[in-house]
């Protein structure tokens, strides 16, 4: 007989990713930075680099390392660029609900401080940042552990990241936690809320099937579309882990 809801082990804490997952649909921060950086780079190339950590994505684009004073002017093209940055709808219903049921969360993010800050901002108090920046970038796991540390949490038993960033989700794994896959609104998929909308039904279902199954070939435990989905998939998730499996 399947365990009922009260039945089921308890979610120790949850991860999710800032860009793309909480606020900023499509994770676009860093594709208008780049553009503003380097306005001859072509959309193609754009889409390329979604994923790539920020200095990794301008070199790439410039097709060279970039110097001090380029980097200097790139940071502060992320921080305006985060300031348009809006959360995405589903994400503070979803954080209301895991402090309801007493869960601590915290998200990650690698842009620099001063642009994490413009981004979170909409999220006020309603999820913890983890800013640390030692150890290895991802998807080392070193940026998992250092959150799970961070919110006081003795054990990985238990434990999930959300995101829709491949290299977060590749830490996540190496870390040992669960992994939960945002489809709709990830670099994957790479499209802001306002293309979204324009695209025609079957061209958007198009899309956002490419990135469920990019997802998935990652070794993502589940995938969901958005944030509205994510109680449902613990649920999953919880009767699982009731059978004994392990992330």
């Amino acid at each position: 007989m399947p365990a009922s809801p009260v039945d089921l082990p308890r979610f120790t804490a949850l991860l999710f990713g800032l860009r793309g997952d909480l606020v900023d649909f499509g994770a676009r921060t860093l594709h208008r930075a780049l553009q503003q950086s380097v306005p001859q780079c072509a959309p193609e190339q754009l889409a390329e680099v979604a994923a790539m950590p920020p200095l990794q994505a301008l070199a790439q684009v410039l097709g060279r390392q970039p110097g001090a004073a380029e980097a200097e002017a790139f940071r502060q093209a992320l921080e305006a660029a985060a300031e348009h940055a809006e959360t995405i709808p589903e994400a503070l219903p979803a954080l209301r609900s895991l402090h309801e049921q007493g869960i601590p969360c915290a998200w990650l993010d690698e842009l620099p401080e001063s642009a994490l800050q413009r981004l979170s901002a909409p999220l006020g108090d309603a999820i913890q940042g983890s800013l640390v920046d030692q150890g290895r970038p991802w998807p080392a796991p070193d940026a998992c552990w250092q959150a799970m540390i961070a919110l006081g949490i003795p054990t990985l038993a238990g434990c999930v990241l959300v995101s829709g960033q491949p290299r977060l989700l590749q830490a996540g794994l190496s870390a040992g936690l669960w992994t939960i896959g945002l489809a709709a609104s990830s670099p994957l998929c790479g499209l802001s809320t306002a293309e979204r909308d324009a695209l025609p039904p079957l061209q958007r279902d198009k899309r956002r099937a490419q990135a469920t199954l990019g997802l998935y070939r990652l070794g993502v435990h589940s995938v969901i579309d958005h944030l509205g989905e994510l109680d449902s998939c613990l649920q999953d998730i919880a009767s699982r882990r009731a059978k004994g499996e392990k992330p």
